[in-house]
């Protein structure tokens, strides 16, 4: 009879773990069908094409500015160290990229996004989870003094059977995924990677800036570093003729007001060093701060940073802003963003389907733990399909259309802004050496006048009112000449940067 009933026993056992196999395969194949159906499953939305663009055959300016228009050759596929090439500039240059905060919050933000996109990318997969759960427990008896024989053997049985520990344990694998029928997750992941690849661009347009920026500062820089030496020779030539007069009104021979015209002369130019050592030492603080430095001087000494540029400067032609310049490059990734997010919120209208499995095993005791009887599976499917939320899906839906429809016109509104850029500097290439000569012709008008003033005066000819004249006009002129210089200067600075260059 014992062993009958253990056979009986072991076939059941048997049976028992065929059923768990059974079930396992089946659980196995239905989840591996899903999987195929998933991985076929449709993806809802619109896929991303770029808009039509209407450029322009020629740039506004070229002509004037004389620049060549060679689809080969344009001044913004060059390193900015091709183009400002000037040691001292180069040196700040390079300071800026490395130590500026801009350009140091852009990379984080590119690493922050990075993870973004890990974030997203990882709800297309399924979760796998492993638990476990041990108990142990030793409880004391619990013995008592005035009790009589029977109840003392009583409580010494109790006693023996509470003071036994207690041990039960188990230990489980779980997974859980949710399909992507209808590219829900994937569109979410698209959207992840286009404002990465926003971010990315947005980070070259900082360096692209920050370029323009050091640069025009160094620039400004030594421009009124002109206007310092120009109003330091003036005021030496004023005190002169202040020293003169001096000396010819004690003796008698010319009146008070002239020497009183030759001191509002000298204090003119006086009164106006001040304000330009503030602005030089200010200048210096705001170029110390994208060097990511502390306010302080900075060399600025090169001679060759007011040069006129070259006026035979290649632009390119005009369907090379599209790829060159980040800020469109950005402007575009933004609009694929909000694009992918459309397919997202077409997704939600759609039945979402999870599924969970779990296995595990447990017992009272541990060698119990391990046995054939404590083995569990199961698996558990959910559909949900949305009936009614108020109109909030569709409310998301046309969010979406109505963001993707902003940044079309935003990717728009920056090519356009770019072709303005490009054309102001060309046009401003042209004028401002234009500018520049004529203020040099002034210059040479008002020197030559000052001079003829000063001999008429000393001849006796006509009153210190016309010197006074003459010697102001002639210090404006030669300040003019010195912003003439830094226009033109900067005429370079604004074409590299309106063609995209910088960055690279």
């Amino acid at each position: 009879m014992r062993n009958s009933s253990l056979d009986v026993k072991e076939m059941g056992i048997k049976q028992m773990d065929l059923k768990q196999k059974g079930l396992s395969r089946m659980c196995a194949a239905a989840v591996g069908g899903l999987l195929l159906s998933a991985l076929a499953g449709c993806t809802v939305g619109p896929n991303y094409k770029r808009p039509a663009v209407v450029v322009p055959p020629t740039l506004r300016g070229a002509d004037d500015a004389a620049v060549p228009g060679d689809a080969q050759n344009s001044l913004g596929d060059q390193t900015w160290a091709q183009v400002f090439q000037e040691p001292e500039l180069q040196a700040l240059i390079r300071t800026a990229l490395t130590n500026n905060y801009d350009v140091r919050i852009a990379a984080q933000r590119v690493l922050e996004q990075q993870a973004q996109v890990q974030v997203t990318r990882a709800g297309q997969f399924p979760t796998l989870s492993v638990g476990g759960l041990g108990v142990g427990a030793d409880i004391p008896a619990l013995n008592g003094s005035n009790s009589n024989s029977s109840s003392s053997s009583n409580s010494n049985s109790n006693s023996s059977a509470l003071s036994s520990p207690l041990v039960e344990g188990s230990f489980s694998l779980s997974a859980a995924w949710n399909p992507d029928f209808w590219g829900l997750y994937r569109r979410q992941t698209e959207a992840a990677r286009a404002t990465l690849l926003a971010q990315t661009w947005a980070q070259r347009a900082v360096r692209m800036t920050l370029v323009q920026e050091v640069v025009t500062d160094y620039i400004q820089l030594r421009a009124l570093d002109r206007e310092v030496e120009i109003t330091k020779a003036t005021i030496k030539a004023r005190q002169d003729a202040v020293d003169l007069n001096t000396t010819l009104e004690r003796a008698g021979s010319i009146p008070m007001s002239d020497l009183r015209q030759a001191e509002q002369l000298l204090y003119t130019a006086t009164s106006q060093l001040p304000q330009l050592e503030q602005q030089v030492q200010q200048e210096e603080n705001a170029l110390n701060l994208l060097l990511g430095a502390n306010p302080g001087p900075i060399a600025h000494t090169d001679p060759n940073a007011l040069t006129p540029p070259p006026q035979n400067l290649p632009t390119g032609i005009p369907s090379q802003l599209l790829e060159r310049r980040p800020d469109i490059e950005q402007a575009e990734a933004q609009l694929k963003s909000a694009n992918a997010n459309i397919g997202v919120a077409r997704a939600q209208f759609f039945p979402q389907l999870s599924l969970s499995a779990s296995a595990g095993i447990g017992g009272n005791s541990f060698p119990s733990i391990f046995g054939s009887d404590s083995r569990t599976i199961y698996g558990l499917g959910q559909l949900a399909q949305p009936i009614f939320e108020g109109g909030k899906l569709r409310g998301q839906l046309n969010l979406s259309k109505a963001t993707e429809e902003e940044m079309l016109l935003n990717y728009q509104k920056t090519i356009a802004g770019a072709f303005r850029d490009v054309s102001n500097a060309l046009i401003a290439l042209n004028k401002q050496r234009v500018y520049r000569e004529q203020q040099e012709k002034l210059v040479a008008a008002a020197q030559d006048s000052s001079r003829l003033a000063r001999m008429r005066y000393q001849g006796g000819a006509t009153s210190y009112l016309e010197v006074l004249t003459n010697d102001t006009a002639l210090y404006t002129a030669q300040l003019n000449l010195a912003t003439a210089q830094q226009g033109e200067a900067l005429t370079l600075v604004q074409l590299y940067n309106a063609l995209g260059g910088g960055w690279q």
